[in-house]
């Protein structure tokens, strides 16, 4: 299907949203109506007329006109846009969203993050937008699966939160783990909001809404996640994949791998976690003779960056610059500490998927065709980028430029070449001790 015919289900998406918004401001008109008839605020006047006055005003969205105007001005909004508090009369579930998106832009995926765009807060945006969040943060249990860095990708990411519903009696369901849903029309419950069809209408090109599913309110998306799964793209550019699939297995059981990861002293203080499977494996992808290929590495938890170093020091050993015992070495944190290397790039690096027991999500046909095209069209618009560079390439770089200086240790990035120091003659990171003795020094002179 054609660009065209994909923004043409948007717009329909987005009509019959707006329709089923219409009904709801008529049905709330109507209460408001009802409670304005029996209004007593002349009588209790002389007892709390200014009180009375701003409450009716706060539940209308306006003053009452038989009532004084307080001179006390209107609360700021929590969240730019609208009061997500006028919103707490609506029903209201909590459900699991699996997020799909192109992190090149993004600075990391959670809204705290110093810079903006993150991923997060284009969610957010998102979710205002579209009225669909009831109360703060707080309120509505936000929790993700992982906090990706900056230009990593996801094509599994999990959130969990309370989101508004049409269905009047889900509150009850809500409590309990066992949820009783109603049947399934069209792949979600039927008369429930097309929660996928709805945010992928408002969220930018490269972010998606894939599926949702309802949950129990004391799922974590971060805690009640069974394992991550993580792949990692490269270039086969004369790396011995086979000696590197050797000392990627070593990686596998429970270990610590303070050595293979930004240390954070201040709040992180287990450095062990277990690896489950690691394994490399051809992609259906060439350029100029070269294979792409995935490392693909799953986990019950990861450390900070720890898949970027994990697959730095394989690359090294699939250079021959290290030898596959340097694995063993690194994983004895008793004798060593970390010594400095440069962690992988972080564009290859995609968050595959995250496993939950029992999780089931689905999405709506019109949700699913909508975000199928809109997936093709995006295929195709980087086939047609990659043609034009390739042309560029083609026509204007003489052959010999990067078969002189083309260092395969980069994995595809022209670089001077350097002599490579061992890891093991290398200066090292600051140990664990180190860095808890020198927070308390700052503490002690604070």
């Amino acid at each position: 299907m054609s660009e065209e015919a994909e923004e043409i289900i948007n717009l329909r998406s987005q009509i019959t949203f707006l329709q089923n918004r219409v009904q709801e401001l008529e049905e709330e008109n109507a209460k408001f109506s009802s409670r304005l008839s029996s209004c007593r605020c002349d009588e209790l006047q002389e007892k709390k007329p200014k009180e009375k006055c701003e409450n009716l005003g706060e539940e209308r969205g306006e003053m009452n006109s038989g009532c004084k105007k307080s001179g006390r001005k209107k609360a700021t909004p929590k969240t730019p846009g609208y009061d997500t508090r006028i919103m707490n009369h609506h029903p209201r579930r909590y459900v699991a969203l699996k997020v799909m998106y192109f992190g090149q832009r993004f600075y990391g995926f959670s809204l705290e993050a110093q810079m903006d765009p993150t991923v997060e807060s284009e969610i957010f945006k998102a979710l205002e937008t579209t009225r669909l969040l009831i109360g703060d943060r707080k309120e509505i249990q936000y929790s993700r699966c992982g906090r990706t860095d900056k230009g990593v990708s996801a094509v599994g990411q999990v959130i969990a939160l309370y989101l508004r519903s049409k269905l009047k009696d889900i509150d009850a369901h809500n409590k309990h783990s066992g949820e009783t849903v109603p049947e399934e029309q069209d792949g979600q419950p039927e008369g429930e909001i097309d929660y996928v069809r709805v945010l992928n209408g408002v969220l930018p090109k490269d972010i998606r809404i894939v599926g949702w599913c309802p949950v129990p309110s004391d799922f974590s998306a971060r805690f009640s996640c069974l394992s991550r799964e993580y792949k990692y793209f490269f270039w086969n550019d004369n790396l011995n994949l086979l000696v590197m699939e050797t000392a990627g297995k070593k990686l596998i059981g429970e270990h610590d791998f303070r050595n293979f990861c930004k240390m954070d002293a201040v709040k992180v203080h287990n450095y062990r976690r277990n690896v489950m499977s690691f394994e490399i494996s051809p992609c259906d992808m060439r350029f100029e003779g070269h294979q792409l290929y995935a490392i693909k590495i799953k986990g019950s938890a990861f450390l900070w960056h720890q898949v970027r170093c994990m697959v730095a020091v394989l690359f090294m050993i699939g250079q021959g610059l290290e030898s596959p015992e340097v694995i063993d070495a690194l994983l004895d944190t008793r004798t060593l500490r970390k010594p400095q290397y440069l962690m992988a790039p972080e564009i290859p690096l995609v968050l595959l998927s995250c496993e939950f027991e029992g999780l089931k999500f689905s999405c709506s046909s019109d949700a699913g065709q909508a975000l199928h095209v809109h997936l093709e069209n995006e295929c195709r618009l980087y086939h047609l980028q990659a043609a034009i560079f390739q042309e560029a390439l083609l026509s204007h770089l003489p052959l010999s430029i990067g078969a002189e200086n083309k260092d395969s240790s980069s994995n595809g990035v022209t670089r001077k070449k350097a002599s490579h120091v061992p890891l093991m003659s290398r200066e090292t990171e600051p140990s664990y001790e180190e860095r808890r003795a020198k927070l308390e020094t700052v503490k002690l002179r604070a």
